[in-house]
């Protein structure tokens, strides 16, 4: 091979694994999170993680992927290590359907039919319809995706016929084929297929550069079987690398991943080249073509699955036995829903963002749990009631740090325009829910005032409070809902509540001051009082802030005050909802 030769074998194995690379990240964006949530709710049964795991591999063709995922889901929390092993063994027959389209490469015949198949018939075409795709979609993200696979896919076969082009004129090298004979040691040839998928982290892309080699017509079973079986074991490198730094659970999922490989294999090796020691197979000396591979990389998956299914629950032995429990993870546990929000979910931002936002809804919860915590502490007090709200309070600052900090790194990711404007009212929205459980802190604090100055608010500011707190209860409750629904319809009806709250505070401000000139209440205590109307009133604009940006997203706009003070309040039927609820919520 000259320079030229090996330029274009460079340029076909760069294109095969960029189309590789945009099919698969096609796939994903299509599917919209979707493929990761099955994986994370449907995996109890082995039999189904089984399925699941070939299913979601064949579908974003990239068993290092899904095995990636797999540690993450273990890490977090999600998966426990029987259900990681399934998935595991799918994900490994999974990676198979990849090898079976490349074997299209190899088609040969005149007859129409299968010169339709061929990718140099076919790829064109759908490199044309993916490129209009592309460039029609517009705002239409499914048109995009659509149209990034087609061309991915037409990029990849390119690329494969590009390869095998180049690498055709090493069928007459006496040193290439020399080499392929070396590789026939069974050993070497391992090596040779481990090393290489090591290097390039893709057991799909190295079986396809096999592939693009058996089109020279020069390489024989002998030599192809140990390079797959090889191949095998080098795919595990990604999901060990993926695990360094992860809790003992994803560490040992990755040994699982690599001792599945290593024990099929042995045991392959074992039982073939045993029988071959007395039965000479004869195939073994004639040439593997695309297709060849492709059936034996199927062969050797499913065979190791069927064989090593019943034994899972020992490989999960095996691998808790190499990493004992002895001391727990170093890392502190972070609370709640915040425990699934791992790093190795970010290259799959649409489950990353649907985490995120159930991660927020908790949030969403803590925070109407702590301030309604809060107007019960005041109402009968207790340390026991104070010390809740404060926990609750710091659970909802350890949200803000992780959520603000993953949804940073989430937004520098390519994002579809559904998980923009997700992204969008998240980083608004938890600011706002950490400030309402602050505000739970200072009512709650103003409680233990009352209690510690032995003072105590008159029956009458007692009443008009336990009115006015319903209101702000009733606001926290359907900014809550409609935040978890992202309903924009329900939305609307925050703000005229808030509006009623705001005038609320300001007569019960009035009647305060009417009773501090009878002296029916005194100052000190009136002084509390007003810090707790000031709490309420806050906690009111931040509901209000937080239906108003679901509001404005959603409709493209980001003027927050225009949107109350002009565009709402001008609605007829704002005034209608207004009047109503100041009918709802009068003071005794």
């Amino acid at each position: 091979m000259d320079i030229f030769g090996l330029l274009n074998l460079l340029g076909g194995l760069a294109l095969f694994l960029y189309g590789m690379s945009a099919m698969g990240d096609g796939l994903v964006m299509l599917s919209g999170g979707r493929l990761e949530q099955i994986l994370e709710k449907l995996t109890k049964k082995k039999l189904m993680a089984v399925l699941l795991g070939l299913f979601v591999t064949a579908v974003i063709q990239s068993s290092s992927a899904t095995t990636v995922m797999v540690v993450g889901f273990v890490n977090s929390g999600i998966m426990n290590l029987g259900q990681a092993v399934g998935i595991i063994m799918g994900a490994n027959i999974g990676t198979t359907v990849t090898s079976w389209l490349l074997s299209l490469v190899g088609i040969e015949g005149s007859n129409l039919f299968l010169k339709l198949l061929k990718p140099s018939s076919f790829c064109p075409v759908l490199a044309a319809v993916g490129v209009v795709l592309t460039m029609t979609a517009g705002e239409n993200d499914r048109r995009k995706n659509i149209g990034g696979i087609l061309t991915g896919f037409a990029i990849l076969m390119f690329g494969m016929n590009t390869m095998s082009a180049s690498v055709a004129p090493l069928a007459e090298d006496p040193a290439f084929t020399g080499i392929l004979t070396a590789f026939s040691n069974p050993i070497l040839g391992m090596l040779a297929g481990a090393l290489l998928t090591a290097v390039i982290q893709s057991s799909s892309a190295s079986v396809g550069i096999l592939q693009a080699l058996c089109v020279t017509g020069a390489v024989p079973f002998a030599t192809a079987i140990p390079i797959i079986m090889g191949q095998n074991i080098g795919t595990c490198v990604t999901a060990l690398l993926s695990s360094i730094g992860a809790s003992k659970n994803a560490r040992r999922a990755s040994l699982i991943h690599l001792y599945f490989n290593l024990v099929g294999t042995l045991l392959f090796t074992v039982v073939f080249y045993s029988c071959n020691a007395f039965l000479h197979f004869p195939f073994l000396q004639n040439t593997a073509g695309a297709a060849d591979i492709a059936v034996i990389h199927s062969l050797f998956n499913i065979g190791c699955t069927v064989v090593l299914f019943p034994f899972s629950d020992l490989l999960v032995k095996l691998a808790q036995i190499s990493i004992p429990e002895g001391k727990q993870d170093a890392a502190p546990r972070l609370p709640g829903a915040l425990q699934v929000l791992d790093e190795r979910f970010l290259d799959r931002p649409a489950f990353a963002m649907s985490l995120c936002k159930e991660a927020v809804n908790h949030m969403a919860d803590l925070a109407r749990n702590s301030f309604q915590q809060a107007m019960a502490v005041l109402e009968g007090y207790t340390e026991k009631g104070l010390r809740e709200v404060i926990a609750q309070e710091q659970e909802a600052d350890r949200y803000e740090d992780a959520l603000g900090t993953y949804l940073v790194k989430l937004s520098a990711r390519d994002l579809n325009q559904a998980d923009s404007r997700t992204l969008s009212i998240l980083l608004h929205c938890i600011n706002d829910f950490e400030r309402i459980s602050d505000h739970a802190i200072n009512v709650a604090e103003s409680a233990k005032e009352l209690h510690d100055k032995g003072l105590a608010l008159s029956q009458e500011s007692r009443t008009e409070l336990a009115a006015y707190g319903k209101a702000v209860s009733d606001i926290l409750d359907l900014t809550v809902s409609v935040f978890a629904a992202d309903d924009t319809q329900k939305a609307r009806g925050v703000e005229p509540l808030e509006e009623v709250i705001d005038n609320l505070a300001i007569e019960m401000r009035q009647r305060h001051i009417d009773r501090l000139r009878r002296g029916t209440c005194s100052l000190e205590a009136g002084l509390i009082l007003e810090d707790i109307l000031t709490g309420y009133e806050r906690v009111s604009d931040h509901c209000s802030n937080v239906a108003v940006c679901l509001i404005e997203v959603h409709s493209n706009e980001f003027d927050t005050h225009e949107y109350v003070d002009v565009t709402a309040k001008a609605d007829p039927w704002f005034q209608q909802e207004y009047a109503r609820l100041r009918q709802e919520y009068l003071l005794p």
